[in-house]
């Protein structure tokens, strides 16, 4: 089957269709963030402990970040264009919940369908950008990545300014964000089904692998590490900034909050610069960069005054952040084939990294002070030194 026109149509819809993954990106980690912001109110209203507070974060955890690689392997193998309207539907259902949930286990089942919806939204939306995007690929991933760090920034805001003044039933409010989320992603849906009848004749991407399996599977290894690496280290600064200038500088809650927001802010750029400058000079060249560059401004964080605890943290946002659309794009070409499946592994891995590390530290931080916690943090862009045993892809591969 063919379509007319199809294939003009297709160029001229490529960034309109990078633009809707990404605002709905956007919607869905605003929607998702605002489930860790409203702990404080839950644990009010319903009466919960420590104990049931980290059950809740669990079962998000795992539907959101652990489904994620299972949905990209299936999606791979049996594409279903239409599964994106899908996952916001189940997050519509889970706000409607979570505003009327009367029981903890409802607040259960409500944060496992918000985590499904983002589960199935991230690999999938990841491979729209990727088939949007004109063969620049570390473009599109940064256009769509960058979407959802304007909506976890976001998301925090809105539960403050909405959800704590009006209640619990101000969340089923938020189910209109998903609504129009879910008519967006259907025309997406529809575009993805053209370009798949578009392209019914052509040859099968190939899944041979670029180097050899042992090599790939190193390499592979690595950039989880530094996944982890870089995501728990960015968990540091964005879940206890405020705490650490607070205590360091003595500032008011309204200038630590200026300060995270000048950070996030730094976070969204460099996460989109990563993009291009990757298409120009190559993924590994933007992870050597990105990993490694910043080693020197994060050791002297912890010992800086004010003025320059504000300047590196702008500095650092800026160049960590760039790596992880680098990272996503090489692991692809790494693994041909098998786009669905490693943007599921990534996205799933970096979420479920940075809350774990969020958590880990708030323990050191508990024990050891907040200082402390900054101190030991430093020393994991070193880890970033493993960068060096990343291979070159042949040339063909890229192509």
């Amino acid at each position: 089957m063919a379509i007319p026109g199809a294939s003009a149509r297709f160029e001229k819809t490529t960034l309109s269709i990078l633009f809707a993954v990404s605002f709905c990106h956007m919607l869905n980690d605003i929607m998702q963030s605002l489930l860790a912001s409203l702990y404080p109110l839950f644990k009010t209203n319903y009466n919960l402990d420590f104990v049931q507070i980290g059950l809740l974060t669990a079962t998000f955890q795992i539907t959101a970040s652990l489904l994620q690689p299972v949905i990209g392997m299936v999606t791979d193998r049996w594409p279903l264009p239409y599964s994106l309207p899908v996952g916001m539907a189940s997050t519509f259902f889970g706000l409607i919940l979570l505003g009327n949930a009367h029981s903890y286990p409802m607040l259960l089942v409500a944060s496992s369908l918000v985590g499904f919806g983002s589960a199935v939204f991230h690999p999938e939306s990841s491979r729209v950008a990727r088939l949007a995007s004109g063969g620049r690929h570390g473009f599109a991933q940064s256009l769509f990545q960058v979407g959802g760090n304007f909506g976890s920034a976001l998301g925090p805001l809105l539960a403050a300014f909405i959800v704590l003044p009006f209640g619990q039933g101000s969340v089923a409010w938020f189910a209109v964000i998903a609504m129009v989320g879910m008519v967006i992603l259907t025309w997406v849906g529809r575009w993805y089904l053209h370009h798949r009848i578009q392209n019914a004749g052509k040859a099968a991407p190939s899944r041979k692998l670029p180097l050899a399996q042992n090599r790939v599977a190193m390499a592979f290894l690595i950039l989880v590490l530094l996944t982890a690496t870089k995501n728990v280290y960015m968990a540091s600064i964005s879940s206890y900034f405020t705490f650490y200038v607070i205590d360091n500088f003595q500032l008011g809650v309204r200038d630590a909050q200026l300060m995270l927001f000048l950070f996030l802010g730094s976070v969204a750029v460099g996460t989109f610069l990563g993009g291009p400058i990757g298409d120009r000079f190559g993924a590994r060249f933007v992870i050597w960069f990105s990993i490694l560059g910043v080693i020197p401004f994060a050791l002297m964080l912890p010992y800086a005054n004010l003025f320059w605890t504000c300047v590196l943290s702008v500095v650092i946002g800026l160049i960590f952040a760039s790596a992880f659309s680098a990272i996503v794009v090489f692991a692809q070409e790494l693994v041909p084939g098998r786009v669905g499946m490693i943007a599921g592994i990534f996205f799933g891995f970096a979420f479920g990294a940075g809350g774990l590390g969020a958590a880990v530290l708030g323990a050191f931080a508990d024990t050891h002070g907040i200082n402390f916690v900054y101190q030991l943090c430093s020393y994991l862009p070193l880890l970033g030194l493993l960068t060096v045993f990343l291979p070159r892809i042949p040339k063909q591969a890229h192509a």
